[in-house]
């Protein structure tokens, strides 16, 4: 999906104060819009906006009944149907934030709701809905100087550009519960589950990206943890595997799990291993892997930082292997009594 928001326009921000209700907060909701000035609007804007990632994963609200009992997707619906009803639905989001609010770890904080115009989503313009919580507080300084002294007053208040979870609502694939963009800055734990599961109920949408995204980390996971400790590898032989694993996902534009095992694998037992435990993981994880599907290039790339092709030695050595494993060697020094590496090469650079 193809969403620009450079253009975007803050039209409508309002504000309240939402605290964990199974602590005994409080909360605090606002009769009226915030009055701001263009200035204010526009660097609110680009604050808000600058943490998305427009190449990630995208999800959909979710109901296991039906999206008529999705809460937050409702509230989303009628306001961008409805201008006029913004305030009132904040509201909404606001109160239904603090009811979902029980568990200790989650923190207080204000809840900013948006409304964005001009934001461009496959070729059409359309509005948006911002949510947005802030749970971190800073102090900063305020000077002021007057007949050349200066004083300070030392204030507690919100980095603007470090929101602590947001999420962003486009208008489109509304049947199937919207295009959302979602950003937590704690993206483990009961915090994050909270946001994406208890309050938005939001799911990854099964797009080119999310598919490309998770058959990659679950290849990485069964090379690096799992084949160890049913086969005789060499680090060589590991690092091997996963760089065939993303060079397969380089080099093909469409993925086929067949095609895939065979050409990285190529081995019975270790293909019977794979699928084991690609089934075991769909499962405990509640995702429908497709066997065959588009590669996204931004997927691979995200995920080919993090397989890892150093082969690391004690402290002093960290040895990069990008291709053929058959030209090193390890062996076994009897007289130091140390493992070591032979390298063959043709050029030094």
């Amino acid at each position: 999906m193809e969403i620009s928001i450079s253009e975007a326009i803050l039209h409508k921000i309002t504000v309240h104060y939402v605290g964990n209700k199974g602590n005994g907060d409080e909360l605090v909701t606002s009769k009226k819009q915030l009055q701001l000035s263009k200035e204010e609007k526009l660097l609110l804007k680009t604050s808000f906006l600058a943490q998305f990632s427009l190449d990630s994963d995208k999800y959909a609200f979710h109901h296991l009944s039906s999206l008529n009992y999705n809460e937050v997707y409702n509230y989303c619906l009628e306001s961008l149907a409805e201008g006029a009803t913004f305030q009132k639905n904040s509201v909404n989001i606001a109160k239904h934030l603090f009811e979902s609010t029980i568990h200790p770890k989650i923190k207080p904080g204000e809840l900013y709701v948006c409304y964005f115009e001009n934001c461009l989503v496959k070729g059409a313009y359309v509005d948006a809905i911002g949510i947005y919580k802030t749970e971190s507080r800073q102090h900063f300084i305020d000077l002021t100087k007057e007949d050349n002294d200066f004083s300070i007053v030392l204030r507690e208040g919100v980095e603007i550009t470090k929101y602590d979870k947001a999420c962003l609502v486009f208008p489109t694939n509304a049947e199937q519960g919207f295009d959302v963009l979602i950003y937590d800055s704690n993206k483990k734990g009961e915090e994050a589950v909270f946001w994406r599961e208890t309050f938005l109920n939001v799911v990854p949408q099964a797009t080119e990206f999310h598919q490309t995204n998770q058959f990659m980390g679950i290849a990485r996971q069964f090379i690096a943890k799992q084949l160890p400790q049913e086969f005789q590898l060499e680090k060589t032989e590991q690092i091997d595997l996963l760089n065939k694993s993303v060079e397969y996902f380089r080099a093909n534009e469409t993925f086929d799990k067949k095609k895939f095992e065979k050409e990285v694998f190529d081995d019975p037992g270790m293909i019977r291993s794979f699928k084991k435990f690609e089934t075991n993981y769909a499962e405990e994880n509640d995702i429908d892997l497709q066997d065959r599907f588009d590669i996204s290039a931004q997927a691979v790339k995200k995920q080919a930082r993090v397989f890892k092709s150093v082969l690391k030695l004690d402290k002093n050595f960290h040895v990069y292997i990008h291709g053929d494993k058959s030209l090193i060697e390890k062996g076994y020094d009897e007289r130091t009594g140390k493992s070591f590496y032979k390298i063959y090469f043709d050029e030094e650079n």
